[in-house]
C-alpha cells in the first residue's frame, strides 16, 4: 500500500515542534554538568597520576570482555546473548555504553582500590528462573560487612548518589591487584602524591606576590611606643606599594631594606623524581608509554604486565558472581580478548597476513575483516587453506561440486513457485 502525504505526518516527530517526550511533564533535577561521572579522590585529581589512571583505565577498557560458550574441551566456541554480554559491549546503562562502563570500572578500581560492578535493573523468568542483568553500575564500597557490603551508587532514576547495601554474593568486588603499591596508605604513590601537593603549597607561596622584606629602621624597636613607631612605618610603606600604579615607595635615607624572596633550596624536586621513578618501574609503565612513542616490545611487557592482571581480576570476579554453577557446568564463562593486531605497523601486515592464510590459522575473509575490507564472495575465502600449494583434483572437484549446489540452491530460490 502506498504511503500518502496524511500517513507521513501522521508518523513525523520533529525534535524542535515536538519537545516534550509524551507523558512527561517534568523532568527533575537538573546539574550543569554530568552526576553520575567517575570522579577521583585523595587529591589525585590535581597531579600526575591523573594522566597514569587514565592511561591504564583506557587501554583496560579497549580489551573486549565476553560472555561466551566454551567446547568440551574448553576452548572458546561462541558468544552468547546474554544480558551480562549487553551490558560489557553494547549498553551498561541508561547513560553509559559498554566501553564507557569499562572505563568507569577500571579508573575506579585505580582510585579507590577496590570497588563494586553492581546489577542495578534485573529481570527473573519467573517459570525458568533465569536472571537477566539489563542494567550495571559501577559503586564505591563505604564499609564491609561479613556477608554484605556498604555502597554508594549513582541512582539514573533520581539522579542522586544513594547508599545501598547488598550481598557481596550479588555485586562483582573487583580489587586493584597493585593496591599495594598504589593505594596503601604508604604506598609508593601515596608518597608520590603528598610529596606532589607539598610542591603544590610550595609554589602557591612563591607565587604569591608577596615581597618578603625586611625593614631596618636607625633606632632600637623595644618599647612599645618605638613598636608602635615601627608599625606606622611598615603600613605606610605597605600603602605607597598599593596604591602606586608602578609598585613603588619611598623610605628614608637611613632605613635599610632586604628581599628574602629568593627561593630556599631543599630536596623536595629530587624526591618527587626519585619517586616517580619508583611508581613507573612498579606499574610497569614508562615515559615512552605515556607520550605514544613506545615500541612493540615495551608495549606488550607493558600490556603483559599491568593490563592483564586488571583486567582478569575483573574477568575472574564476574565468571565467579554472574554465572551460576549450572552455567559454568554447561560450558558458559567469561573471557577477554586483545587484538594481537593492534599495535602492528602497516608495512608487517602484509608478511602477517601470508602467515596466517599460509599456515591456515585464519581465512582471508577473517583477514580482511581485520583490516576492514569487505569479506569476498568466493567460496575459497572461507575455507582454511594454503594458497601457494596446488590443490588436488579431488579438493578441485568438491570444491566445484559445492559451489555448483550453492548457485543452484539461490537459484531455486528464486523461482516463482
Amino acid at each position: 500500500m502506498a504511503t500518502n502525504l496524511g500517513s507521513r505526518l501522521k508518523r513525523a516527530w520533529n525534535a524542535f515542534t515536538n519537545r516534550d517526550p509524551p507523558g512527561k511533564s517534568s523532568y527533575g533535577g537538573g546539574y550543569s554538568y554530568r552526576p553520575d561521572r567517575v570522579r577521583l579522590n585523595r587529591g589525585n585529581d590535581r597531579t600526575i597520576l591523573t594522566a597514569i589512571y587514565t592511561r591504564i583505565a583506557m587501554d583496560a577498557a579497549s580489551i573486549t570482555i565476553n560472555h561466551v560458550r566454551l567446547d568440551e574441551n574448553g576452548r572458546y566456541d561462541e558468544t552468547v546473548d546474554s544480558g551480562l554480554n549487553s551490558c560489557l559491549n553494547l549498553s551498561g546503562n541508561k547513560d553509559q555504553t559498554g566501553r564507557a562502563l569499562r572505563y568507569d570500572l577500571f579508573l575506579s578500581v585505580l582510585d579507590e582500590g577496590a570497588v563494586a560492578l553492581v546489577p542495578v535493573d534485573v529481570d527473573t523468568d519467573p517459570k525458568t528462573g533465569d536472571v537477566t542483568i539489563e542494567s550495571m553500575r559501577v559503586g564505591k564500597i563505604k564499609e564491609w560487612y561479613p556477608d554484605d557490603v556498604r555502597l554508594e551508587v549513582y541512582n539514573d532514576r533520581t539522579g542522586q548518589r544513594e547508599e545501598l547495601t547488598l550481598p557481596k554474593a550479588q555485586v562483582a568486588i573487583i580489587e586493584n591487584p597493585f593496591y599495594a603499591v598504589m593505594n596503601e596508605p604508604n604506598s609508593t604513590v601515596q608518597r608520590l602524591i603528598r610529596k606532589l601537593n607539598l610542591m603544590d603549597v610550595v609554589d602557591d607561596q612563591l607565587g604569591s606576590g608577596k615581597l618578603d622584606l625586611i625593614i631596618q629602621l636607625p633606632y632600637i624597636v623595644r618599647s612599645e611606643a618605638r613598636k608602635k613607631q615601627a608599625e606606622d612605618r611598615r603600613a605606610e610603606i605597605e600603602r605607597q606599594l598599593a596604591g602606586s600604579k608602578y609598585g613603588i615607595a619611598y623610605t628614608d635615607g637611613t632605613e635599610h631594606i632586604t628581599q628574602l624572596n629568593r627561593s630556599l633550596e631543599n630536596n623536595l624536586l629530587k624526591t618527587v623524581e626519585y619517586l616517580t621513578n619508583m611508581a613507573y618501574s612498579q606499574l610497569g609503565i614508562t615515559p615512552e608509554i605515556m607520550n605514544g612513542t613506545a615500541n612493540d616490545t615495551v608495549m606488550t611487557n607493558y600490556e603483559n604486565r599491568t593490563i592483564e592482571p586488571l583486567v582478569a581480576a575483573a574477568v575472574d570476579e564476574l565468571k565467579r558472581k554472574f554465572l551460576t554453577e549450572e552455567a559454568r557446568a554447561n560450558g558458559e564463562s567469561v573471557l577477554y580478548f586483545r587484538d594481537p593486531f593492534k599495535l602492528a605497523p602497516v608495512s608487517m601486515v602484509a608478511e602477517m597476513a601470508d602467515k596466517f592464510t599460509r599456515n591456515e590459522i585464519m581465512t582471508s575473509n577473517e583477514f580482511r575483516q581485520i583490516i576492514g575490507m569487505k569479506p569476498s564472495k568466493d567460496p575459497n575465502a572461507d575455507r582454511l587453506r594454503n594458497a601457494n600449494i596446488s590443490q588436488s583434483k579431488e579438493d578441485i572437484a568438491a570444491a566445484g561440486q559445492a559451489a555448483v549446489e550453492k548457485n543452484l540452491s539461490g537459484a531455486s530460490r528464486q523461482l516463482p513457485y
